[in-house]
């Protein structure tokens, strides 16, 4: 079935898989990045630093390495 992430506090602007399907990266007007648990849907970390917000997300290849664009 389908999962709704909740958890940021403004709009989604960007959503990313990690390469494997195992995490889902998303990016918010909140300014911040949420990595979540693609198959339970939990939230596994939330990322802080942009001072605007964070308009797009990727992951490299190998999945180890989340970049964003604010």
């Amino acid at each position: 079935g389908y999962k709704s992430l909740q958890g940021h506090s403004a709009n989604v602007s960007s959503v990313a898989f990690s390469p494997d399907g195992q995490r889902i990266v998303s990016g918010s007007w909140d300014r911040t990045i949420k990595v979540w648990d693609a198959k339970t849907g939990q939230e596994a970390q939330t990322l802080q630093g942009h001072a605007t917000a964070v308009l797009c997300v990727a992951l490299s290849p190998d999945g180890q390495r989340i970049v964003s664009g604010s």
